[in-house]
């Protein structure tokens, strides 16, 4: 009876101009479109809210936070090219830093030009050992930002500015070449430091994947047989006469 209910309440919220258009939507509003629409209304705000949802979303969030530790990690490891910038205001020459794949060593080195892809560990001449690394400084708290003439800058380069501080007053110094490679090595330099990841693009990537999964959790799956392999991949077609170029 509530599905019955349900479907003319919804038929009627439509608000038909005729008997025959009220029963063309009452039709359309089958027992399994009623269900569908349950679980669409589910996903989103009321449900989300309930105990054991909430439930579900705390036992869930550690694992994406690890899987997107792993993944800031892994970029740290490929390394970033770095731009290095004078006191006049104007780019100087490159230099790169990347981690070692055990994570316990930051290799970095000045550059000529800028790379096309990633520079060997063994060409980086400088190396810090990640666990002298005391913390993360970012901002107009950076000291290349304090210096003589810095802080006059634009707003874009102390976004991108981050510093290493380690031993007792000894830094590295970064300014990033995008806000995204700037939330990268931020959020992985505390994950190394045992450091909540705090940036941006931690939280997007948070409400991303934790809204994925929460949903093919709360798929409903009844009488869904699920392959246990996946399906096999088909041949190549014979040919491509029907691939198109629209260009």
């Amino acid at each position: 009876m509530q599905v019955v209910r349900e479907q003319i309440m919804r038929a009627l919220s439509l608000k038909p101009n005729s008997l025959d258009q009220f029963k063309s939507r009452l039709q359309n509003l089958s027992y399994t479109e009623i269900l569908k629409i349950r679980q669409s209304e589910r996903m989103n705000q009321e449900d989300f809210q309930s105990r054991p949802i909430l439930e579900l979303r705390e036992k869930i969030q550690p694992e994406i936070m690890e899987l997107i530790k792993q993944q800031r990690l892994n970029r740290l490891c490929e390394g970033t090219c770095f731009r290095k910038i004078s006191s006049r205001r104007r780019q100087d020459k490159f230099w790169y830093c990347r981690l070692s794949p055990n994570h316990k060593v930051l290799h970095y080195g000045d550059l000529e030009e800028s790379p096309q892809g990633e520079v060997p560990h063994d060409s980086l001449q400088d190396k810090l050992p990640v666990a002298d690394i005391k913390a993360v400084i970012t901002g107009k708290d950076c000291p290349h930002m304090k210096e003589k003439g810095a802080l006059k800058q634009n707003k874009e380069v102390l976004e991108l500015a981050f510093s290493v501080l380690y031993e007792s007053d000894e830094y590295l110094n970064f300014i990033a070449p995008d806000k995204h490679e700037y939330c990268v090595w931020t959020d992985g330099l505390n994950a190394l430091l045992g450091k909540e990841m705090t940036s941006d693009y931690t939280k997007t990537d948070m409400d991303t994947l934790l809204s994925m999964e929460m949903k093919l959790r709360l798929l409903d799956l009844e009488n869904i047989q699920i392959p246990e392999a996946p399906p096999p991949i088909p041949k190549e077609p014979s040919n491509y006469d029907f691939v198109y170029d629209c260009n």
